[in-house]
Formats: structure tokens, C-alpha cells, sequence
């Protein structure tokens, strides 16, 4: 056990078991590629703050960020709220065993004149008409600085470290329907103007394309793009129609990554059948998170575990949030008998280790992915 680790159980009376292979990002990107790997990578896209402060021992924010989280919404993400500090960030990663850090840019940068003067992210989801964009101030070069100086900081305290960097986001459709439109208009939109739709989502693509050619440069390693698209049952919108409207768009954004030969992880919730051959014949590595509620692991990877790298799938409603640790421990085990053999599997939640996941079972989690993960 590490002088850290003791920390850890002086403090909570929970070990964090010693585990074979220090983080490397290379691990995780010869994973995500599918190649032979000495352990199965663990990840985690958002550990919640009561996680970090009982890890850290101190206050640190969460995992995307300190003072919010801008998972969980558009306004969250402003330029008063930084991703969580790097060096933070990093001894987390060494003290749980993850090979990468990870920061945001998710929700599209349109801003509006709100009713006090003050120029804030669109969250009225107000925009219906194409009168309405009058109102929208568009992304700026100042809005690709705010996010790259962040990554330049990240980059460069992960430095000698072996840890990697992933640059995560881009939701140009979520954005919409979630903050900009709402759903039921978004869904009527597409239907009576699809071509305003789609000019929304094409600034939205030439702004992220662009952050993501500037953000390789300075040196990220895994691009993590997200757009949630699905429920448990399918897909939003009819899947020959989600493919004419969205893929051309983030297409675009994907371009940069695929051209520099960066591995790239895909993010949404819910059931992805209808949407995998279109996100595979984009040049997708990974999927993530494996919704339980619409995903059975051992059907993705019978259908695709030879096609794809899938992350996640333990649900944090149970076990995690419901479960005890030996239920998660056992949770566990039963992944990785599907899921370990040929590779091709980052473990971690079907979501984030939210706060009223038990820290007792987000340890125990832990401890049995590095138990049965050697290979």
C-alpha cells in the first residue's frame, strides 16, 4: 500500500488494495485501439466532489470541474467555473489507478443579452424561429482560448507523468434540445424547418471542429466525443433521419481526430443499435457508457466487442447506489467474465460516480476491477 493509500484508510477505513501497472496512458489508447493490454484500464468520465474530497482528504471540486459541474448543465460551464486544478486531478488518477485526466468543453457556446445586461449561455431553450437567431451570439476565438488554456495546463502537468489527456464534448444535438429549443419544439423544428435545425447545428460543428484541430495541436492524446441521441428504447429521432441531419455535422468535428490518428471514444446514454454501424463507419474506437437500461453487455460484445471497445456498463443505480460492496465486487466479476476475454473493455459506471453512490462501494468497485483486471 502506498503512503497515499495509508492516507486513505487513516481516513475513511476503506483500502484501496495495490495494484499491478501504474496509470499509462498507453494502456488506455492500446485499449481503446484494441491491443493486447497488461490489465483492464479503468475510467471514469465524472467523479462527483464527496469522491474526491474523501480521496484527496481536501476539497477539490469534481472531476470536470471545481465550483459546478458542467455535465449537468450549459450555464454551469461559464468562464467562472475552471475544470478541476491538474495536480489534483493527477494524484487522483495514481491514487485510483486511471491512466488518463480528462476536461470538457460539452455545450455549444451560444450566448444570449439576458434581461440584466449580462451576456450568459442560452438556458431558456427560447430559441424557435429564424428571427430568433438575431439573439444568438455566436462562439468566438475568445470562446476556443477560454477552453485551450485549460487544455495547455492539463498537457502540460501531465508531462512525465505517463498520464494522458482526453478532450471531451461537442454536443452540438444535446445542446439544442436540451438548453436552446427545448425538446418538444426541437422535435417539431426538425419536422417544419429542418434547415434552421440544421444551420444551429452546423455553426455549432464549425466551432468545435476547429477548437478540436487547435486542441490536438497542443497536445491531447483521446478525443471523448458526446451527443446524447438515445433513450432506453432507440433513438430520439427516426434513425434515417438522424443520420441526414446529424452525422454530416459531427462528421466534421471527428475529422480532425481520425486525420491525426487520435483513438475516439463516443458518449451517449441510452439503447444504440440503430445508431452503431453509423458510428463504427465513423471511424468510432470506443462506446461509452453502455447504458444498462437499454444495453445487455454480453449482447454488445458478442455483436461487437470484435468491432469496438466498450467502456462501462455497471449500473450506479445497483449495485453501485443500492448494492453492497460484495454485490459490487460480484457486479464486477461478472463483467469481466464477458467482458476482459480479447480485450476490448474499459471498465468503469454506466455514468459517473455520482455523491449518493457509496464511497464504500465506489472503493469496492475499484478494488475488484484491479482484482480480476490482470491478464
Amino acid at each position: 500500500m502506498s503512503v497515499k493509500q495509508d492516507d486513505v484508510m487513516r481516513r475513511t477505513g476503506l483500502a484501496i488494495q495495490p495494484f499491478a501497472g501504474a496509470p499509462d496512458k498507453q494502456r488506455l489508447m492500446a485499449c481503446i485501439r484494441g491491443e493486447a493490454t497488461d490489465r483492464v484500464p479503468n475510467f471514469e468520465i465524472l467523479i462527483e466532489d464527496q469522491h474526491v474530497t474523501a480521496l484527496l482528504g481536501r476539497a477539490a471540486g469534481n472531476t470536470l470541474g471545481v465550483g459546478g459541474d458542467p455535465a449537468k448543465g450549459s450555464a454551469a460551464a461559464e468562464v467562472t467555473m475552471r475544470p478541476m486544478h491538474a495536480r489534483d486531478y493527477i494524484e487522483l488518477c495514481q491514487l485510483i489507478g486511471q491512466d488518463a485526466i480528462a476536461l470538457e468543453a460539452f455545450w455549444t457556446p451560444l450566448k444570449q443579452v439576458c434581461p440584466d445586461g449580462r451576456i450568459r449561455p442560452i438556458t431558456d431553450r427560447s430559441i424557435h424561429t429564424r428571427a430568433d437567431l438575431a439573439r444568438i451570439i455566436w462562439p468566438t476565438d475568445d470562446d476556443m482560448e477560454e477552453r485551450l488554456r485549460y487544455v495547455r495546463e492539463y498537457v502540460a502537468a501531465a508531462r512525465g507523468t505517463n498520464l494522458g489527456v482526453i478532450f471531451c464534448g461537442f454536443c452540438i444535438f444535446q445542446t439544442l434540445y436540451e438548453f436552446v429549443i427545448g425538446m418538444h419544439d426541437c422535435m417539431v423544428m426538425l419536422m417544419e424547418e429542418r434547415d434552421l435545425f440544421e444551420e444551429l447545428m452546423s455553426r455549432s460543428a464549425d466551432y468545435y471542429a476547429e477548437l478540436i484541430r487547435r486542441a490536438i495541436a497542443e497536445g491531447v492524446d483521446i478525443l471523448f466525443a458526446a451527443d446524447d441521441f438515445a433513450f432506453k428504447s432507440g433513438l430520439l429521432v427516426r434513425p434515417e433521419l438522424f443520420a441526414e441531419i446529424w452525422r454530416p455535422h459531427f462528421d466534421r468535428i471527428l475529422a480532425p481526430a481520425r486525420d491525426a490518428g487520435l483513438p475516439i471514444m463516443f458518449h451517449s446514454d441510452g439503447k444504440l443499435d440503430e445508431a452503431m454501424d453509423m458510428l463504427l463507419d465513423m471511424g468510432i474506437d470506443c462506446i461509452t457508457p453502455m447504458d444498462p437500461s437499454g444495453i445487455d453487455y454480453r449482447d454488445y460484445k458478442a455483436r461487437y466487442g470484435h468491432r469496438v471497445t466498450l467502456h462501462g456498463n455497471m449500473d450506479i443505480t445497483w449495485p453501485l447506489a443500492t448494492g453492497t460492496p460484495e454485490e459490487v465486487r460480484q457486479d464486477v466479476h461478472a463483467h469481466m467474465e464477458v467482458l476482459k476475454p480479447g480485450g476490448r473493455w474499459i471498465a468503469g459506471s454506466s455514468h459517473s460516480i455520482v455523491n449518493y453512490v457509496p464511497h464504500a462501494n465506489f472503493i469496492a468497485m475499484l478494488n475488484a476491477i484491479h482484482e480480476f483486471g490482470n491478464y
